[in-house]
């Protein structure tokens, strides 16, 4: 009896190893097979220029908001009624360069899966054209003034929000382009799909403060406020930080000034940093990003490193339309009189924040930014090496150089001036509502076409009458006889 119990014994044990082994077997195995498909990071593209880095490197958004690669390829194929126009992305004003997969402003990285996140130049990257047939010049630093970037993300949004936004429409569709393998299959179908609405959905939830102020339009966002109530955590309120997009090239010649339309930050390695989290990086990535920063060999330096280098040397483009040398001599008078103090390099009040009650000018994005906003983001890196210190709250708008004036339309922070010559008049004759984003050059105001069938058709309506679109304000110049503003207008052509 005792042998038998022995050997029962001895049976259970051994099979209970058995099944032990067998389960932790399968147990690795599920590991290294979640680890493989969801978490194994391959090294981002690298990009031998730092503008091709600027315009397609990622900066980190990939890993908390990346959007699958084959979701996002194919989601405009599905879901074309909720895009402004035929075409796809680039009906949003994304632009694209030869040679290159992804479109300009968008990465591609592996982290278990190809996912897709934004850069800096969504925002920072620009097109024009000098006739209507012509192929669009793309200007990486620029100001993105033909990008709808709230539209992009309603776009996701809406897509989400669609019952056809499942497995079997998607993967459908990524079937005509591309035989995912079988595991990859079963993990679109079961865990991506279904994991990529939820997670969007949530952010249309987050974002839902946006539905209660006026649209941003074609080249303009608010690109604080979701920080603000983002990551800061800070309480939502009513204010609007609508404004124009930015150029941010040659900023190494802006040392020492002051960077945002408000001047809330003095300094060019914060701004770039603060930009990457705004966009999406996580704390995690930006310490290994910034762990990287003294590296000089750019395949190891950091990302936003290299993005820092390329903004501060970039240099804008030259006008591409001859200049009257004469009219533009008699124009350098001009500007001296009248700009040079507030606008020339190493002007004595270039780089100085002008009180709202001098400039005149729309006072919302002032009021988005509190001083507590301020100290929250100041205390925000707490423990990390990259920890900010230099946000502020201000109370006037910076006064930058004009270097690449002439791509920089539509003009004041909020974009609400469509042209130079627009800007020379007395606020009361400027116009009160323009088509934005339509990148054909007016080489006579000095801005970008403003009306007909193509800008409608192109871009979104601009109503100075809406709150934080105010085109008051900036007073200089508009005085100045006509031949004096045509003086102007030709010497400000050659920065």
């Amino acid at each position: 009896m005792t042998l038998v119990t022995d050997r029962t014994a001895a049976f259970k044990s051994s099979r209970f190893r058995v099944i032990s082994g067998a389960l932790l077997v399968l147990a690795i195995v599920g590991g290294v097979f979640a680890y493989n498909h969801f978490f194994r990071t391959e090294p981002a593209p690298f990009f031998a220029s730092d503008e091709d880095h600027f315009l397609f490197g990622s900066i980190g958004t990939e890993e908390t908001d990346g959007i699958p690669y084959w979701i996002w390829l194919v989601l405009p194929r599905i879901f074309p009624e909720y895009l402004p126009a035929p075409g796809g992305y680039a009906s949003l004003g994304v632009l694209s360069k030869d040679g290159h997969e992804m479109p300009v402003g968008f990465s591609k990285v592996t982290i278990g899966f190809e996912r897709v996140g934004i850069n800096c130049a969504i925002c920072h990257a620009a097109s024009y054209r000098l006739r209507p047939d012509d192929p669009p010049t793309v200007v990486a630093a620029a100001a993105s003034h033909q990008m709808a970037p709230q539209q992009y993300v309603r776009f996701l949004f809406a897509c989400a929000s669609d019952p056809r936004f499942s497995a079997d429409t998607i993967m459908a569709e990524i079937a005509k382009n591309y035989r995912l393998p079988l595991t990859e299959r079963l993990l679109y179908r079961f865990a991506i799909i279904p994991g990529t609405r939820r997670a969007i959905l949530r952010l249309k939830n987050q974002d839902a403060w946006m539905n209660d102020r006026p649209d941003w339009g074609r080249g303009r966002i608010d690109p604080f406020n979701p920080v603000k109530f983002g990551r800061l955590a800070q309480q939502v309120d009513a204010t609007i930080g609508n404004s124009d997009m930015q150029p941010v090239w040659n900023l190494n010649a802006h040392a020492g000034g002051v960077f945002h339309w408000d001047g809330l930050n003095t300094n060019l390695q914060e701004v770039v940093l603060s930009s990457a989290i705004g966009d999406g990086a996580n704390n995690k990535w930006v310490d290994r990003d910034f762990s990287r920063w003294n590296e000089t060999d750019p395949r190891r330096m950091s990302s936003l490193r290299r993005i820092q280098n390329f903004i501060g040397a970039a240099k804008p483009p030259k006008y591409p339309l001859p200049i009257d040398a004469t009219l533009a001599a008699a124009g350098a008078t001009v500007f001296q009189g009248e700009c040079a103090s507030c606008h020339a390099f190493g002007g004595a009040r270039t780089g100085a924040l002008i009180p709202l009650e001098e400039i005149g000018t729309d006072r919302h994005r002032l009021d988005m930014w509190t001083p507590a906003s301020a100290a929250a983001y100041n205390a925000y890196g707490e423990g990390h090496a990259w920890k900010f210190s230099r946000f502020r709250s201000t109370k006037g708008y910076a006064s930058v150089p004009l270097d690449g004036i002439w791509l920089r339309a539509p003009y004041l922070h909020n974009g609400s001036v469509p042209s130079l010559g627009d800007l020379l008049k007395p606020a009361a004759s400027r116009p009160t509502g323009f088509w934005r984003g339509y990148d054909v050059f007016d080489p006579i105001s000095v801005g970008f076409v403003t009306a007909g069938r193509e800008a409608e058709r192109a871009g979104t309506w601009f109503d100075t009458t809406r709150p934080g679109n105010s085109n008051a304000g900036h007073a200089y110049g508009t005085m100045l006889p006509a031949d004096k503003k045509r003086e102007l207008i030709e010497y400000l052509r050659t920065f």
